[in-house]
């Protein structure tokens, strides 16, 4: 269900534009005089048609469309929504190619990483109740942090030479990812393989979790850098404490079932596993992509570890899309306030340290940076010229480590959500679902 009311901050110029085409009718356009089209404007369905181009919209479809038939993706499923208005979607291929059961509207995804937004709108709700500040150190909320120590080089026998943290991560820092944590996805440094050594991410719940990660190092001092890290599992961890709920059941008291996101969890339930996607990834030995079978790509009950904020979710199409129309909204979703227009606007808000780039620590392409800031557990778009993105000033946006994908738009009214599953595609392939989708979008626009 798609559902909410546009904000105005980019309808003069628009109602100019469009009036002068001649995509509206001659009433609407003779209803707001000179000077006073950006007075409140009711969009009907319609009107956010007007636009985009009928031809470029077919464009964007196509280009999804070829994604599967390229077999760059088995399964493909995508949606766009202007303001409150449903502009286009569809489901391509297969969730299993063993079944052959096609994607559909109900078929449950991996989202990974996209969970972090969610978390970071948890966070919110708890720092609008006054429970948190943005510039607390963290220690207070986890003060098994204490005694972190910093990575500053090796020493001559090899081994890593630690020195104090200069003062605790902040709570801003944390959420942004500058408060020097690794994570263990990838690197050798001695942070990151200690990640792996420790099994961070298998911890069997919370509370170990921390433990084993107040044990590594920091990449570096707090501030001084940006690095894709634990920190929104810290996150998850800090909601539990200050709510008095499980993590999952805060998530599903104040953000799921106000937003109807109604397969929004962290694990698949029996009677939902058959709709669930299979995992797929690059095999070199076969060629092409084939199914993981894995039990922590499961997400049956019995192989989910914890709650992880950092990427633990599983959810529809439509579910996610429900989330990315009250982020569009300014917090609100058919009726319902999840947080203030001012909230969403400080996490859509870069808040990296002059000169940190989002890829400048354990990236090797750094221009892939320019650009593009973070805000607090948004990606975003700062420069779209620098970037060479189509998306307006402002856009935030993350993915998740399946393919998974999204962005909000605030300056050209719109979202887009894509769902694959698949961990790794051919390495001689320059497809880029993203920046395809991005295109696509773009090119359809008339304004």
């Amino acid at each position: 269900m798609i559902t909410g009311k546009p904000s105005s901050n980019w309808k003069t110029g628009l109602l100019s534009a469009i009036c002068a085409g001649a995509l509206l009718t001659v009433s609407a356009c003779s209803t707001y005089p000179a000077g006073d089209t950006a007075s409140a404007v009711e969009w009907t369905y319609s009107d956010q048609e007007a636009r985009f181009t009928d031809a470029g919209l077919a464009e964007l479809d196509a280009l999804m469309k070829k994604a599967v038939e390229d077999e760059e993706v088995y399964g493909l499923s995508y949606i766009l929504v202007a303001g409150d208005t449903e502009i286009a979607r569809n489901y391509f291929g297969v969730k299993s190619l063993e079944t052959q059961d096609p994607i559909a509207e109900d078929t449950i995804f991996r989202v990974y990483s996209m969970t972090k937004p969610i978390t970071g709108v948890a966070m919110m709700m708890l720092w609008e109740e006054g429970k948190w500040k943005l510039d607390d150190p963290v220690t207070k909320y986890v003060p098994e942090f204490a005694d972190l120590k910093v990575l500053d080089g090796t020493n001559a026998d090899g081994s890593p030479k630690l020195v104090n943290v200069n003062r605790p991560p902040t709570m801003r820092e944390v959420m942004s990812h500058t408060a020097g944590f690794a994570y263990g996805l990838g690197g050798t440094d001695p942070a990151n393989t200690a990640f792996r050594d420790k099994g961070v991410l298998r911890s069997p719940d919370m509370d170990t979790l921390i433990e084993r990660v107040a044990d590594i190092p920091l990449l570096f001092q707090p501030g001084e850098d940006w690095f894709y890290s634990i920190s929104v599992d810290i996150q998850g961890y800090i909601v539990e404490k200050l709510s008095g709920q499980k993590f999952g059941e805060f998530l599903d008291e104040r953000i799921f079932t106000p937003l109807e996101m109604e397969d929004a969890a962290f694990y698949v339930p029996e009677d939902k596993y058959d709709r669930f996607s299979d995992l797929f990834t690059w095999s070199r030995d076969a060629g092409k992509l084939v199914k993981v079978d894995a039990d922590n790509r499961a997400f049956r009950k019995d192989t989910v570890a914890f709650e992880s904020g950092g990427g633990g979710l599983v959810m529809t199409l439509d579910d996610y899309a429900n989330f990315s129309q009250m982020l569009l909204n300014g917090g609100s979703w058919n009726g319902k306030k999840l947080v203030e227009p001012e909230t969403i606007e400080l996490m859509a808000t870069d808040v990296l340290p002059e000169g940190v780039s989002i890829w400048s620590t354990g990236n090797s392409d750094r221009s892939r940076g320019a650009g593009q800031g973070f805000g607090l557990d948004f990606g975003i778009v700062t420069d779209p010229v620098a970037a060479e993105s189509e998306q307006g000033e402002g856009s935030f946006y993350w993915g998740g480590a399946a393919g998974t994908w999204f962005w909000i738009d605030p300056v050209k009214e719109l979202y887009f959500v894509g769902m694959i599953q698949r961990l790794s595609g051919n390495p001689a392939s320059d497809f880029d679902p993203r920046g395809v989708s991005r295109k696509g979008v773009y090119g359809a626009l008339r304004d």
